[in-house]
Parts: C-alpha cells; sequence; structure tokens
C-alpha cells in the first residue's frame, strides 16, 4: 500500500509538469500524512537537514561554478584551437578534434550539457564551413558530449559518491578508461560514417610544430586544471571538495588575470547562473534523501531485489535487465534524480550479485549519460539541437549510429569490471 501510494502520487505530480525535487518532497509527505503505518512528519525535516548536512556535497556547486568561469573565461575556444593543432591536419579531422576537444573539457567541467554547449557552439559552425552537415556535427557533439560525466570530475559521481558512500577520489579514476574508450569509439564511428565524404576528408589543416607549440601555449592554464584536481586528490593534498574550491579559484584568476575574458563586472552574471543550476541539484538530493528513507523503511529495495533475481538466477541476466531498466529511466528522468533514487534501490542487487559498488557507480552513470542522447528528455540532443539549427527528430535519427556504438560499449563496460577497476586498483 505504502509503496503502491508513494509511486503513484510521485508519477501523477510529474504528469503535472511539477518539478522533480518538489515532486519527491511532497510525495513523501502525502504518504506520511495520509498512510497508516508511516514514520511521523519529523522524518521528512530530519531528512532534508540531515541531506543537506554533507560536506562532499559541496563539491557540486563549487565544480559546476568553476565550469561556468572556465567557459565563460574563454577556455573552451582555447582547448578546441589546441586539439585542432594536434589532429586537425587528418583525414577528415574536424570531427576526430570535436571528440577530442569534448574529452579535454570534461576534464575541467563535470557536466555533459556543459560540454556539448561550450564545444558545440565552437565546433559546429566550424564543421559546416568546411562541408560537414550540420546533421551530422549536432549528432557528433551531443554524442561526445556525454564524456563530460565520465572523465573526472564529475559531478553524477559525486553525486552517486555520496549516496552509495563510496570513495570520490575512486570513482574519478574508474570514469577515466570509460570516458577514453567512449571517444575512441565516436572516432571509429564518425571515420566509418564520412568514409565516402570526398570534400569532408579533404577538410583538413596542416600540421605545424610552431603551431601546436603555440596553441598549447595559449591552452596551457586550461590543461593544467585537471592536473592540479586530480594531482591534489590522488597525492592527498586536499579532497575532492576542497579540489572544487581551488577550481574555483584558478578558473577565476585565470577567466580575469591571464586570458581576460571576463571582467569582474561579469561575476555577478555567472554566480548567478551556477546559484540557479546548484540551487536545482541541491533541493533534488535533500528531498531525494527524504524520498530514499521512507523506500527503505518500506522494505522497497528488498522487494525489488527479490523480484529481479526470481526473474533468473544467471547474473548476466540479472545485470542485462538493470541496464535495460536504467535506460529507460535515463530516457525520461533528470540524472541527479536517477542516482539519487535508483541507487539504494538496485545497489544491494548489483552487490549481491558481486558487482564492486565502484563498478555500479559507472555502469550507472554510463546508463543514465546515454540518456543524455536519447529522446525525450535527452538534454544533448536540446543542446546540440539550439546550436546546430537541426530538429530534435533529424538529430535523433543522425545520432543512431553513435548510440549504436554506446551499447556496445556498455555491455563491455557490464561485463568486463576490469575496465572500470584498472586505475582505481593502483590507489
Amino acid at each position: 500500500m505504502l509503496a503502491t501510494t508513494l509511486f503513484l502520487t510521485l508519477f501523477a505530480l510529474l504528469l503535472f509538469s511539477v518539478p522533480i525535487g518538489i515532486c519527491l518532497g511532497l510525495a513523501t509527505m502525502i504518504v506520511i500524512v495520509f498512510v497508516d503505518g508511516t514514520p511521523p512528519m519529523v522524518l521528512l525535516a530530519r531528512s532534508v537537514v540531515t541531506g543537506a548536512d554533507s560536506f562532499p556535497l559541496i563539491a557540486v556547486p563549487l565544480f559546476i561554478l568553476a565550469g561556468d568561469l572556465m567557459q565563460h573565461g574563454g577556455m573552451s575556444r582555447r582547448l578546441v584551437g589546441f586539439a585542432n593543432a594536434l589532429i586537425g591536419h587528418i583525414r577528415g579531422g574536424l570531427a576526430y578534434v570535436n571528440v577530442l576537444a569534448c574529452v579535454f573539457f570534461a576534464a575541467i567541467s563535470g557536466s555533459s550539457p556543459a560540454t556539448v554547449a561550450a564545444i558545440g557552439s565552437n565546433m559546429i559552425p566550424e564543421m559546416e564551413k568546411v562541408g560537414y552537415t550540420r546533421k551530422f556535427s549536432g549528432a557528433l557533439t551531443a554524442s561526445s558530449g556525454m564524456i563530460g560525466v565520465m572523465i573526472p570530475p564529475s559531478i553524477p559521481f559525486i553525486i552517486y559518491g555520496v549516496t552509495a558512500e563510496v570513495s570520490i577520489g575512486k570513482l574519478f579514476l574508474a570514469g577515466v578508461v570509460p570516458g577514453i574508450l567512449f571517444a575512441l569509439m565516436f572516432m571509429l564511428v564518425a571515420r566509418v560514417l564520412l568514409r565516402k565524404d570526398e570534400v569532408v576528408q579533404q577538410s583538413t589543416t596542416t600540421f605545424s610544430g610552431p603551431g601546436v607549440w603555440q596553441s598549447f601555449r595559449s591552452s596551457i592554464w586550461a590543461l593544467l586544471v585537471p592536473v592540479i584536481i586530480l594531482g591534489g586528490i590522488y597525492s592527498g593534498i586536499f579532497t575532492p571538495t576542497e579540489a572544487g574550491a581551488v577550481a574555483v579559484v584558478y578558473a577565476a584568476f585565470t577567466g580575469i588575470f591571464v586570458y581576460g575574458d571576463i571582467t569582474v563586472r561579469d561575476l555577478p552574471e555567472v554566480l548567478a547562473g551556477s546559484a540557479k543550476t546548484s540551487g536545482t541539484i541541491l533541493i533534488l538530493v535533500i528531498m531525494a534523501t527524504a524520498f530514499g528513507r521512507l523506500i527503505t523503511l518500506a522494505r522497497i529495495p528488498t522487494e525489488l531485489a527479490t523480484t529481479i533475481t526470481s526473474l533468473s538466477d544467471n547474473p548476466i541476466i540479472i545485470l542485462l535487465l538493470i541496464n535495460l531498466l536504467l535506460l529507460v529511466i535515463g530516457m525520461f528522468m533528470e540524472t541527479i534524480s536517477s542516482i539519487i533514487i535508483m541507487t539504494p534501490i538496485l545497489l544491494p542487487v548489483a552487490t549481491a550479485l558481486g558487482v564492486d559498488p565502484i563498478v555500479f557507480g559507472v555502469i550507472l552513470t554510463v546508463n543514465l549519460a546515454i540518456g543524455f542522447c536519447t529522446p525525450p528528455l535527452g538534454v544533448n540532443l536540446f543542446v546540440a539541437s539550439s546550436i546546430s539549427k537541426v530538429s530534435i527528430e533529424s538529430l535523433s535519427r543522425a545520432i543512431l549510429p553513435f548510440f549504436a556504438g554506446m551499447l556496445i560499449l556498455l555491455m563491455f563496460i557490464t561485463y568486463v569490471p576490469a575496465i572500470s577497476l584498472a586505475l582505481p586498483s593502483l590507489w
């Protein structure tokens, strides 16, 4: 009765377009008030307070602010220039430059839509000038943007680490190899799609050693961001949360005093935008904490785990079912709220199968990252569509070859845990 009422209330509120954070809080409150046998209302208040009282969670608004400062501070433009100097001379090189630039920006932003916006606004117009179709450029950028939540620092990894109570540092390391594999896969798919396009194949730049050096010098401040952040975390100098604060100071200093692309007068606008994004995420987190407490008390995770395991005793089949469930959820729900809601439900099932919580964090994040590229919610598609001026329907069709590659790599990550554990095992 409790579980049915809780989820029916949640879905009813979602149908009325109530913000997901408010949906979670209202559904919890309504069930507590109107369903017998539920804990007192004080559970909601306590859960909200304890959900917000988390030191690792402070990293989220800090990395969001750092990413906004870096985007406005001209780092994305310089990273695109450096990627172009490195591999722009290869046949069809701008497609590879697009992907590599997304990898570079992912290492300083932690956000998938931000990566699409930053790189797409630079790359899509340039690719169109030399013969790439806007449909192809938009689909490639939307796909490559998902790397933004896999290469550290990653906001979804931070949220999962807080929810599952696992090491955020190890999660960051676990995302590196999968992120690189996705980048290589996107380049391979682009190569296959462009193999007969002679105009695009010839649209290359001339490789120049001095040009690479000059571009490297221009982008060195941006390239140092992941070195400082990850080096500081893994050397024990600061925690992931403190790394977020360091990233903010570094981004502000670089944007104002080194590149000069932002001024002190620009800071209120950047801060306001970051505060809006952070507030939305933090409301989700604290309301989902109360929602999670209630579903735990209702034994919903235990019952769901029993249901899933009753369908098959084969771990391969169960993991496949979990992936299918997460792919569907990623199509309809926002990533942060999905992680907060599904982690306490599915993590016990995964650990019962012998899946390492770090590996499951990567599986969960990759599934939901694919949701960035699939309608109807596909945020990356909407961002790429607004930049490329191509309809969502056209982009959705153009992204299918990249989507197929995503699914293939998802299976490898699910069934070959060594891919995710290669680097964490060294730390």
